[in-house]
């Protein structure tokens, strides 16, 4: 049976926007980014977070 990932993220706040980072479980940078608002940082977060999930999910159904 697949065990789903678990994954970190961090915003920053950077002099004309914010960065965006997401680790997995090794602390392993696995997308990164910068947008101009806090809400546009984390909706990149989710988005990228939802993508991983389904393709776990995708993983999964084919095992």
């Amino acid at each position: 049976m697949y065990e789903p990932r678990s994954f970190a993220y961090s915003l920053s706040q950077l002099e004309n926007g914010w960065a965006w980072s997401v680790y997995d479980e090794d602390g392993v940078t696995v997308a990164d980014g910068a947008q101009a608002s806090r809400a546009a940082a984390q909706a990149a977060v989710d988005r990228m977070l939802r993508s991983s999930r389904t393709t776990s999910e995708a993983e999964e159904a084919r095992v």
